[in-house]
């Protein structure tokens, strides 16, 4: 077993690349409620890609959507910060009913994960909330406020996970950690896709304990997508791979790098870490199986 840590756009376009035995523990930090219901990017959108539905031109909510209750608020004068489309807004809305009745974020998941037919496991990283906040110099936003209200156009001051100390870890979450050979952090935002999860001390202290492989989500200094590099600048990291291994150091054991990279091997063996150098980028099918192959090859 292998057990996968996933923020919501890095990450999902490798599990499309994967087989085998694994699971996914996913970032919740980003949750949010949206005109009465509750939304969880990151979680839905591993969900819609295990289930074959995600729409992979912005690797968020459902292919072949429509938005006509989104639209309809519009038109009467209600904003919403992100586009939820119909279908989309229906699974929203079932989870919403279902945790107002005080079913755990992590029980609905099951449910939704049943009723789309997707056998593997997939857990929030915790029931608790967990709010990443970005510090400008002006304000504290949200994620979804820096990135799609801001534009991530802001200096960026430092990031904080509120709720992080008192949040528990869902229990099959940490048991797949505990009992999985391994653990791949996946190409996802290390600031606010995998530092939530990194960030709860049960979590952690399994990641010391196991062999963990990474995926550099960065290329050069500029990320695969989102505003990684921006988060990085702001809290003092190195926008490079190096960066990003420095920021798990303390657990990272194995480290794939893209080709353009490998100047930076020698530093990151020098950390103590065994060093891949492979295409990385996945933006093909084909790339996503030869990754794959590679960590089968690891792990």
């Amino acid at each position: 077993m292998l057990c996968i840590l996933s923020g919501g756009t890095g990450t999902p376009k490798l599990l499309t690349g994967i087989s085998g035995n694994y699971g996914v523990v996913v970032n919740t930090g980003e949750d949010l409620w949206i005109s009465g219901v509750y939304v969880s990017p990151d979680l839905d959108t591993v969900v819609y890609t295990l289930a074959g539905m995600v729409d992979d031109s912005r690797w968020y909510g459902q292919k072949e959507d429509t938005y006509f209750c989104h639209e309809m608020m519009k038109a009467l004068g209600h904003t919403e910060l992100l586009r939820i489309g119909d279908k989309d807004r229906g699974l929203k809305l079932f989870r919403t009913l279902l945790m107002k009745k005080g079913v755990p974020l992590s029980q609905v998941t099951q449910r939704v994960l049943k009723a789309l037919t997707v056998k593997v496991p997939v857990f929030p990283m915790s029931d608790d909330k967990v709010t990443t906040r970005i510090h400008t110099e002006r304000e504290v936003l949200t994620f979804h406020e820096f990135w799609v209200a801001r534009r991530a156009q802001v200096a960026v001051t430092g990031v904080e996970y509120e709720g992080i100390e008192t949040a528990r870890p869902v229990g099959e979450a940490l048991d797949l950690m505990k009992e999985s050979e391994a653990i791949l952090v996946g190409p996802s935002n290390p600031v606010t896709s995998i530092g939530p999860i990194m960030g709860m001390k049960a979590y952690r202290n399994i990641l010391q304990k196991k062999v963990v492989v990474g995926i550099s989500p960065m290329v050069g200094d500029a990320p695969f997508s989102g505003p990684t590099a921006t988060l990085m600048r702001g809290l003092g990291i190195e926008t490079t791979c190096v960066g990003v291994a420095r920021m798990y150091q303390d657990f990272l054991d194995i480290f794939i790098i893209h080709e353009t990279d490998s100047v930076y091997k020698p530093v990151l063996e020098d950390m103590g870490l065994t060093v891949y150098v492979e295409d990385i980028l996945l933006d093909s099918p084909e790339k996503k199986k030869a990754l794959w192959r590679v960590l089968e090859g690891i792990v």
